[in-house]
């Protein structure tokens, strides 16, 4: 998919959440999970409310280097309120970098997909849900792809 900063804040729009408590993470991130083993998808997932984890899993194959990607990603979510793809995108648009562009080091945050925020309808962001392990516009899309499904089973 060709992602475009007004598409990625539409999708944004979209996914909204009636509420994040524990099970609902636990749905979202097994959900994940059970796709990663079906499908052998080397990746980390990592769910957070208000900074606190509340789910965390890593797939055979992956390493401490996943979790490293998915703390810049997700501080880049918390910090900008935007998926960490859709900050990429908007620097890219602006032919910019983070450190010129917001004053902030590339070793702390990520600008590169696999990162969106978790926003409850009629309250905004609350958490975030990050993915490592794919391209970025690939774990981009299965956080997305998650989040509908559950959703949908709502």
């Amino acid at each position: 998919m060709n992602y475009t900063v007004e598409s990625l804040a539409a999708e944004e729009a979209e996914l909204q959440l009636p509420r994040l408590d524990n099970q609902t993470a636990w749905r979202i991130g097994r959900w994940l999970a059970e796709k990663a083993q079906r499908e052998n998808l080397t990746i980390t997932v990592d769910l957070t409310r208000n900074g606190q984890q509340l789910f965390h899993y890593a797939h055979e194959g992956t390493s401490a280097d996943n979790d490293e990607w998915l703390k810049r990603k997700t501080r880049t979510v918390y910090r900008f309120g935007h998926s960490s793809l859709y900050m990429g995108r908007k620097l890219r648009e602006a032919n910019t970098n983070a450190a010129d562009k917001f004053y902030v080091s590339e070793t702390e945050f990520c600008f590169h997909g696999g990162c969106i925020p978790l926003c409850v309808r009629g309250t905004g962001m609350v958490g975030t849900l990050g993915i490592s392990g794919l391209t970025q516009e690939a774990d981009h899309a299965l956080a997305v792809e998650a989040i509908r499904s559950v959703l949908r089973k709502k």
